[in-house]
């Protein structure tokens, strides 16, 4: 389930068999939608009933954190408190890296036996290297994918760039990628005369991404937090030697010799781009893309996954006092506040039971997959 795109709303089905739900809902900001307690509540209800779910992969029962947020600041003071609330209900945490999960442990109070390690995975078939996109000796090309925002470090690409152009003048950059921080990019690009040497290519969709990534020698990743980053992943599944800022966790994607790590300023990322393209001759693509397909395989992944689900599964659910006991504890004023959502949402249940019976919901077919 996920929120209307455009025009496209209601039930889809994928040509993998997979049936999706797009709920007639409009995203305001980077593909995030206004929060709602009980908005979609009985639209909820009436899909999980219809198709017979027994296990919710979200924010509820099972639940993935792909983030990683402070403890100081205010948004993430009132965003830790909202996670304490959230995982209250839930009967086990999926979390991508082991960063990840120090993380959401010291955020929600969770017991850690709760909390799985699981990474993500890429599809090493559709990521193949492709040496032969590649400029001739001695040039080499830096390659930057990501979204153009502060978070994932555009700030420092904007020192970061000039400094590398002036003190390596076989290096070009590819840069794909939209954002608030394009403006100033471009602006960069003009005010130092580098139009011949970086190519902005705005927005790449994702069937692109290997297309831009075979043209590279080198991936660079600038980002000031990351809980995995599946970007490095793909460039180095398409060979690419990675750059990366040392953050969150980061360093726990790949070994030494396929990763270097600096300190996420531009003047240690310049050093570290420098000791790439000295190994750059030293490192063979069709290498680093089996090591990948070794070490992030999706049938493995799925395997885990499927042990979390069944976990799940056979933890018995809660009456309501029992999870009121633990709302409770989520804050002298904020468990008050959540005991009382709780309460008023478990009403509003009843009311949809008894107004709209689910034995007058129709169960969807059971289809084959192809």
């Amino acid at each position: 389930m996920t929120h209307a795109y455009g025009e496209r709303a209601g039930v889809r089905f994928m040509t993998n068999g997979l049936k999706v739900y797009y709920i007639p809902r409009l995203p305001f900001y980077e593909g995030n939608t206004f929060p709602t307690i009980f908005g979609n509540f009985r639209l909820l209800r009436v899909i999980l009933i219809r198709e017979q779910i027994t296990v919710v992969h979200a924010h509820q029962t099972v639940f993935t954190d792909h983030s990683l947020f402070g403890f100081a600041d205010g948004s993430s003071i009132h965003t830790n408190k909202l996670l304490k609330f959230t995982l209250a209900d839930t009967q086990h945490v999926i979390c991508v890296s082991h960063t990840s999960k120090a993380n959401t442990v010291l955020r929600s109070r969770i017991p850690p036996p709760r909390v799985s390690v699981i990474p993500n995975a890429v599809d090493t078939e559709r990521f193949l290297p492709g040496p032969e996109s590649r400029p001739p000796a001695p040039t080499i090309n830096v390659v930057v994918i990501s979204r153009l925002v502060y978070r994932k470090g555009s700030d420092l690409l904007i020192d970061l760039i000039p400094m590398v152009c002036k003190k390596l003048e076989h290096i070009n950059f590819i840069v794909g990628g939209d954002g608030p921080k394009k403006v100033s990019l471009d602006e960069m690009v003009a005010k130092h005369g580098l139009g011949n040497r970086v190519e902005m290519l705005g927005n790449v969709t994702h069937a692109d991404v290997r297309n831009v990534l075979v043209r590279g020698h080198i991936f660079l990743n600038t980002s000031l937090t990351e809980a995995f980053c599946i970007a490095i992943l793909e460039a180095a599944s398409c060979g690419l030697l990675v750059v990366s800022t040392r953050v969150g966790g980061v360093p726990e994607v790949l070994p030494s010799d396929m990763l270097i790590l600096e300190e996420p300023q531009a003047e240690n990322l310049c050093a570290g781009i420098e000791r790439a393209v000295q190994l750059v001759p030293t490192t063979c693509p069709f290498t680093f893309h089996d090591r990948v397909k070794e070490m992030y395989d999706w049938k493995d992944i799925t395997r885990r996954v499927q042990v979390v689900y069944a976990r799940a599964h056979q933890t018995h659910s809660d009456e309501l006092l029992p999870r009121l006991a633990r709302y409770y504890t989520c804050g002298r004023f904020a468990g008050k506040l959540f005991c009382c959502v709780a309460v008023v949402n478990h009403l509003y249940w009843g009311f949809l039971e008894w107004m709209f019976p689910r034995k007058d919901i129709d169960l969807a077919p059971d289809v084959p997959s192809p």
